[in-house]
């Protein structure tokens, strides 16, 4: 009950301030939660589909793999059937690699989709934290302005003190959001790159050359 009272004292002693550090932090909650889903469900399911397109592949059996890839949404899933569906026309290593560059960049855009708002988000927590301390500091010294001198010391120290929890505030809004966000940017680099793997991968086993030395 104290730990309760102390945070509810902690957050209206801060002032108005706080409400809107407390939507800016929802808002970079509600986002991190829906980003860190997004993510872990598409590396699970592109490694699952990676598994399953593999036998495919190394059989060169392309028809059946392309089959299986355009009943996934993951994001593998759109890498592959480019280049499977490339290969069928396509000659040239070269093609068949840019023709999955160009997919990479589709899929791209998805995995980092809101993300970047997070970084936003914090710095927004700081700034309303620091304004909000800003704002106090100016009534604080407003109000003792006109106040008994012999008053004046313990009334302006009350007051900074209640001034600073704004800035307490955004500070522990901003760096959960900042640490949060990092993560997300480290979990999309590694689903990239294991894209990018399974894109190498993929043109390897479609260029194993037969003994004529034509393209397999």
């Amino acid at each position: 009950m104290d730990i309760y009272s102390s945070i509810v004292n902690f957050f209206q002693d801060g002032g108005i301030f706080m409400y809107p550090i407390v939507i800016v932090f929802a808002f970079g909650a509600a986002i991190a939660v829906e980003r860190w889903v997004y993510l872990t469900r598409a590396t699970i399911s592109s490694k699952s589909l990676w598994d399953q397109l593999t036998p495919y592949i190394k059989a060169r059996k392309f028809t059946e793999a392309v089959g299986v890839a355009s009943k996934s949404k993951a994001a593998i899933a759109t890498v592959i059937s480019y280049g499977l569906k490339r290969s069928a026309t396509a000659k040239r290593r070269d093609d068949i690699e840019k023709a999955m560059e160009e997919s990479l960049m589709e899929v791209m855009p998805r995995l980092e989709k809101r993300t970047h708002y997070l970084a936003t988000f914090a710095n927004m927590a700081t700034l309303l934290g620091l304004l909000g301390t800003i704002i106090g500091l100016i009534n604080a010294f407003t109000a003792v302005s006109g106040a008994n001198p012999a008053e004046k010391a313990d009334l302006l120290s009350a007051s900074i003190s209640v001034a600073m929890n704004t800035t307490a505030f955004g500070l522990m809004v901003a760096i959960p959001l900042l640490l949060v966000h990092t993560l997300l940017q480290t979990k999309t680099t590694e689903l990239v790159d294991s894209l990018e793997m399974a894109s190498v991968k993929f043109l390897n086993t479609v260029f194993e050359t037969r003994s004529d030395g034509t393209p397999a």
